[in-house]
């Protein structure tokens, strides 16, 4: 692949448009392709993605978007940085994504839309979530910025909602040399205004001409050039994941419990996470034996400083995030090497 990645940057660096160019629009129609949707707008994060979608529905100030808790703060943050606010609910104890009993029991008057994130790799149940929006005439976003290939029953994360957002971050399953993200949706007409936002609200026909209020937000052409690539070996990768997580149910400890996929989601496992009681003890016992770990996310969202005001009771999230623990998970990972993980941990304090 490094040797495409040369081939890549030699193209660009050839035709010198490195705002913009042709690989932005190839990558945009085999994303949206790959996704099973109909349109893709490439932006420079993921963040950005999900206030754009945001923006392009019209949420704003006085609106109130429902957020599960247990997700990266961009969520969140993208809620607040259109001048809404988030309605934080908890998740499910099995899955540790959204609740849909928690989401209809949140619902208000100044609810405009949902935020189902599709963490871990799984896509959160959305077919639960659908009925519920559409009787309430609110959006059901999806933040799929862990989810890129992921299924449920069948269907791509991405095709699921009203729109999706997604991020390239270099350590996703997708993943660039550096930011980006995009939009994917079945409505062009939000796709249309999303494109004219993240481009300064440039006019497609006049490019002096600035129709709204937009900003900079645009993938780069060699970021895209390189998306495209790595897009082409996507499922295999994600493949050699769920064989990977395979190999984790069978040999992890019974004290080491796996968080649970959803019997019609095929997952895609950015994340291998896993609870334990005493996670200091089993954290120091992979750190002794120089295997790598992870927290996500240790402090749920509504126990963030940075939304204070937005704090309430979420029982499930708040127990969980002193358990959670991912363990090493990526595409070349192998038996040997999982099977050392869970030998490690066997000999870890219960």
């Amino acid at each position: 692949m490094r040797c495409e990645f040369e081939i890549a940057w030699k193209t660009v660096l050839g035709h010198g448009r490195f705002v913009s160019g042709p690989e932005v629009e190839e990558f945009e129609s085999s994303f949206a392709e790959f996704c099973e949707t109909k349109a893709c707008v490439g932006v420079a994060s993921g963040t950005d993605a999900l206030v754009m979608i945001l923006a392009g529905l019209g949420i704003g100030p006085g609106d109130e978007v429902i957020v599960p808790t247990n997700t990266f703060v961009a969520t969140a943050e993208a809620v607040c940085l259109v001048g809404a606010r988030p309605r934080f609910v908890d998740v499910l104890a099995d899955t540790l994504l959204i609740d849909p009993d928690a989401v209809v029991a949140a619902i208000g008057p100044a609810t405009a839309a949902v935020i189902a994130v599709h963490l871990f790799g799984q896509t959160a149940d959305v077919d639960a979530l659908v009925p519920v929006a559409r009787r309430h005439g609110i959006a059901l976003i999806e933040d799929a910025a862990q989810a890129h290939g992921a299924r449920l029953r069948g269907r791509r994360a991405g095709s699921l909602g009203d729109a999706a957002a997604f991020s390239f971050y270099p350590g996703k399953n997708l993943g660039a040399l550096g930011d980006g993200g995009a939009v994917v949706t079945g409505d062009t007409n939000l796709a249309a205004k999303i494109r004219l936002r993240q481009d300064h609200g440039r006019s497609v026909a006049d490019r002096h001409l600035h129709e709204v209020l937009g900003c900079n937000s645009r993938l780069d052409t060699l970021q895209a050039a390189i998306l495209s690539i790595k897009l082409a070996d996507l499922d295999n990768a994600n493949a050699a994941r769920r064989h990977a997580m395979d190999q984790y149910r069978r040999q992890l400890p019974e004290w080491v419990r796996p968080v649970a996929t959803h019997p019609d989601a095929e997952s895609v496992h950015h994340l291998a996470v896993v609870r334990v009681e005493d996670r200091a003890a089993t954290t120091a016992e992979l750190d002794r034996h120089g295997i790598g770990w992870g927290l996500h996310y240790p402090i749920p969202c509504h126990r963030q400083p940075a939304f204070r005001e937005f704090a309430d009771d979420l029982p499930i999230a708040e127990e969980a995030a002193r358990q959670i623990l991912s363990v090493p998970m990526f595409a070349t990972l192998t038996d040997a090497q999982v099977s050392r993980i869970c030998e490690v941990l066997s000999k870890a304090p219960m």
